[in-house]
């Protein structure tokens, strides 16, 4: 949609490096605000006190002019789709541009077997990939933030918050990584 991305953290470069790496990797630049340590989040408002930054989203135009921000929790995952609408508003024309897998929302969502719901930085989703690994369960990745409808499907399971992992097992929903639950399931 014309936009770029950048990442802007306090830590040191190879505090973002490692944690680059254990996502497997980011598609976007990431920027440190290390030293002087902060510069940038508090001439954006976002510097707390005890020398972290909030977890923040700032959409500029064109020109540079911010015109949407978002301050929230450091453990929310933002919503792509609020992010996307922000950037229709902004960049209408920009808008048309948004590729075809994006807006397919007849593409039908894996079933059958183990599915699980995920986000690449979601600690959890790890674990739990990794928890299914080590028992031999076969199991289908879905991120949710590469496909809308996904991300639609596990909020309304999820009884409107976008959870990872969600776990599809032949049809039984599982919320969260609930290790008791998914045993009892997968015995």
């Amino acid at each position: 949609m014309n936009a770029q991305v950048l990442g802007i953290s306090v830590d040191s470069v190879p505090c973002l490096e490692a944690w680059a790496e254990s996502l497997g990797g980011i598609s976007y630049p990431l920027l440190s605000d290390f030293w002087p340590h902060g510069a940038v989040a508090e001439r954006y408002g976002v510097l707390r006190d005890e020398g972290k930054a909030e977890r923040a989203i700032f959409i500029m135009d064109r020109e540079g002019v911010i015109r949407y921000v978002d301050v929230h929790d450091i453990d929310d995952q933002p919503d792509n789709e609020v992010l996307l609408d922000a950037l229709r508003r902004i960049d209408p024309d920009a808008a048309a541009q948004e590729p075809a897998w994006w807006q397919a929302e007849d593409a039908p969502l894996p079933s059958g077997g183990v599915v699980m719901y995920c986000t690449r930085w979601c600690p959890d989703c790890r674990v739990a990939g990794q928890w299914l690994e080590e028992r031999g369960i076969e199991y289908t990745e879905v991120d949710v933030n590469a496909s809308p409808r996904a991300a639609r499907q596990v909020r309304e399971w999820a009884g409107g918050r976008l959870v990872t992992p969600t776990f599809d097992i032949d049809g039984t929903i599982v919320v969260d990584f609930d290790v008791e639950r998914l045993t009892s399931l997968l015995a």
